[in-house]
């Protein structure tokens, strides 16, 4: 019995090390991936993208949407259309390139219930709501690779998950690069029972001044392993009137000043001195939303459809 013993211990290590060192789901996703990006990146450098190749960045890209659903095995959510993969392409130059990895869920209507697609006025009728899901080690791994995202000088993601959830400019890169996603206001939501964190915030997007009016809510939280990423558009949108009246007024004067200027009524020491006006109206609109907004009704219905958002992404 103990020589029987001393050969099971002695074969132990040769039994075991295999697993120990064997690649996880995610290792094995992320080498497809950077394989794939590899690739398409020196046949971009070659010049030899044509439809043949972007077919095949579009079969790659099915490829690891497979592996993501083993991965994570989502189930189909009511309302929602089948998950597609929440990157853009696999081409470094895209504008799209560098999204967050995991399934994205889009609903199947939009704003005001319309059915997302085709409008017959020619319009297309955008989701209302769209989820990402992908695990919490794929997350971690995402937040390194952007750590040095942006050009030098800007704030890039922090690594800390907590403080990466609080960070505006995650969600902008994280779903969307055509347009900024601006964190308005926190939204008092309640963490559900499941998720170790959450938050969420309500927002608008930019491609250059602030908006007058949130009319999106964002939620994200970590829950059993996975993160989860969810945005809507509400109805109705939370504003408030007398922010947009002070940025009006400073941009007023904003206007004032140009015209006096390049009438040559005001030399341009003195309008230098006046500073600039329309920064300071966005500032003064920021301070004065983050103080009001609360107070608005709007603002308790939008916390209510981020809560129901969040919920319905995490499955309670």
């Amino acid at each position: 019995m103990h020589l029987f013993i001393r050969l099971a211990l002695a074969l132990a290590p040769i039994l075991i090390l295999p697993h120990a060192n064997a690649a996880s789901p995610e290792d094995r996703y992320i080498a497809t991936r950077d394989a794939a990006i590899a690739k398409f990146a020196r046949q971009e450098k070659d010049g030899k993208v044509d439809d043949a190749l972007d077919k095949a960045e579009t079969a790659a890209r099915d490829e690891l949407k497979a592996q993501l659903a083993g991965i994570l095995s989502e189930p189909s959510r009511t309302g929602y259309a089948p998950a597609q993969i929440n990157l853009d392409t696999l081409y470094k130059g895209d504008m799209g390139f560098g999204l967050l990895d995991g399934l994205r869920f889009e609903a199947e209507t939009g704003k005001g219930g319309a059915k997302v697609g085709q409008a017959s006025d020619g319009s297309y009728v955008e989701p209302k709501a769209h989820i990402i899901v992908t695990t919490e080690p794929l997350f971690i791994r995402w937040l390194r690779e952007h750590k040095a995202w942006r050009d030098k000088g800007e704030k890039n993601v922090p690594q800390q998950v907590e403080a990466a959830l609080r960070f505006e400019d995650l969600y902008t890169q994280a779903i969307s690069t055509d347009a900024a996603v601006i964190n308005f206001h926190d939204l008092p939501i309640a963490r559900p029972a499941s998720a170790t964190l959450a938050y969420g915030f309500l927002a608008g997007r930019t491609q250059d001044a602030t908006p007058d009016a949130a009319d999106e809510v964002f939620v994200a939280a970590v829950a059993g392993g996975k993160f989860y990423l969810a945005y809507g558009t509400i109805e109705p949108a939370v504003q408030v009137a007398a922010c947009n009246t002070l940025r009006a007024g400073l941009n007023k004067r904003a206007d004032e000043a140009d015209e006096k200027l390049r009438r040559k009524q005001i030399d341009r020491k003195a309008y230098d001195r006046l500073g600039d006006l329309r920064q300071q109206g966005d500032d003064a609109f920021k301070r004065c939303f983050i103080q009001q907004a609360a107070q608005q009704p709007a603002f308790t219905e939008a916390t209510r459809q981020a809560q129901s958002l969040l919920e319905l992404a995490i499955g309670k």
